[in-house]
């Protein structure tokens, strides 16, 4: 396709069980801080199970897929290394937030072309919808047990964005479970966030740990961070069906500024000029340079203990944010632990 969608699949605007399985999800408390998972309830329901909400009138919900997974990233290599940073594959390049939905523009643009004006509106992580349950009625995959969206050629390493329009389309076939037995991914979880087959902890999720929460880390679960220092992809690189997964065309989405080879004392010593600079244009950017100086701090008091790594926590001991300081701190006494 030349607008560089790996595939698109049309659905209608009916998601059954999809606010009741929600509603129980944050009843358990599952969505730890992320208030505005729950701020989107009017008198009808849950906004993001009622697409109607977001686009009155709509009919035909068109998602489209487009891959990420760049051939640069040895994602196995750097998690096996300590002294190196981790970061989500998805999160190495550009912000896919607006190549996605400019994309989805264009397409929208083309229908306009062909047919004449038509209501709709375009969505990419942009507004409270329930992409995966979508892009499941839609065809282009199944809800996997981490929860990710799953396609047997494709894997999960795929963006999703969507059109809701009042179009009368015909609606694509939902695909069938082919997770099996396997348990792959929760197996694979380091702090097992998921605590069940489709039911995710964010609380536990490494990638909330280090996106999401503007606070502490919580100490117990610090260790078990290793080095990931942006998000976690330990559950789609267990699951059997990304072995094969395609690789990207889009350039935008190759890793930037050696992310994908870079060491924790490197990262560490970037001042805030370097955090905004390096990082224009990087979905990363959106955290912080305090919480990437928290992040980068766990990671090295997980890393293997050596002179640099010493050398570059006492380098931040002193920072001006209570918040860099506390973690730097347990970093040292895991060190001195080990001298």
């Amino acid at each position: 396709m030349d607008l560089g969608f790996d595939a698109i699949g049309f659905s209608g605007t009916r998601m059954d069980d999809a606010e009741e399985n929600l509603a129980a999800w944050l009843a358990a408390g599952c969505h730890g801080d992320m208030d505005y998972m729950a701020a989107h309830v009017t008198g009808k329901g849950n906004k993001r199970a009622l697409p109607t909400e977001l686009l009155p009138g709509a009919r035909t919900i068109i998602t489209a897929r487009m891959n990420y997974r760049s051939a640069s990233a040895d994602s196995s290599a750097v998690l096996a290394d300590g002294r190196r940073a981790f970061i989500s594959r998805y999160a190495l390049g550009r912000d896919y937030h607006k190549l996605l939905r400019g994309r989805l523009q264009q397409l929208a643009d083309r229908i306009t072309a062909e047919i004449g004006d038509f209501a709709y509106r375009v969505f990419t992580d942009s507004a409270p919808v329930m992409e995966v349950g979508l892009a499941q009625n839609s065809g282009l995959g199944w809800r996997g047990k981490h929860t990710l969206l799953l396609e047997r050629e494709a894997g999960s390493y795929f963006f999703l964005g969507e059109i809701f329009t009042d179009l009368a389309l015909p609606a694509d076939a939902p695909v069938t479970d082919h997770c099996g037995t396997c348990t792959a991914c929760l197996d694979a979880c380091p702090t097992r966030a998921i605590v069940a087959p489709w039911r995710l902890d964010a609380r536990l999720c490494i990638s909330y740990l280090t996106i999401e929460i503007k606070g502490s880390i919580p100490e117990p679960l610090r260790p078990l961070l290793g080095n990931r220092i942006y998000g976690c992809d330990d559950c789609q690189l267990a699951c059997p069906w990304n072995r094969a997964a395609p690789l990207t065309r889009e350039s935008d989405f190759a890793p930037r500024h050696g992310l994908d080879q870079a060491t924790l004392v490197e990262l560490f010593a970037w001042d805030e000029t370097d955090f905004n600079e390096r990082l224009t244009g990087s979905p990363i950017r959106r955290i912080g340079f305090e919480r990437w100086l928290r992040n980068v701090a766990v990671a090295l008091g997980n890393a293997p203990r050596s002179d640099d790594v010493v050398k570059a926590l006492h380098s931040r001991a002193g920072h001006p944010s209570e918040l860099v300081r506390e973690h730097v701190a347990w970093a040292l006494d895991r060190h001195d632990a080990d001298a």
